[in-house]
């Protein structure tokens, strides 16, 4: 799938890469997609209760060699 953003929360710890995440999805328009990549194990849960939370759609999660990538697509 297409994205039109890029955001390597790599290497930080949760909740940091959700923050970074939210910031970077209040500076784009509605329905935009956002490419988040995290390695931190809480992610997983972090990531799907952040979209939940925020009303952000989250497309898919898959496990890559860059570590987790998160689809988020902004409401």
């Amino acid at each position: 799938m297409t994205h039109d953003d890029d955001l390597d929360a790599r290497g930080l710890l949760c909740p940091l890469p959700v923050l970074k995440a939210a910031k970077r999805l209040r500076a784009m328009e509605s329905g935009k997609v956002l490419r988040l990549v995290t390695d931190d194990p809480a992610a997983v849960v972090d990531v799907p209760h952040f979209c939940t939370e925020q009303g952000h759609h989250l497309v898919e999660t898959s496990e890559t060699a860059e570590g987790l990538v998160h689809l988020i697509r902004r409401n």
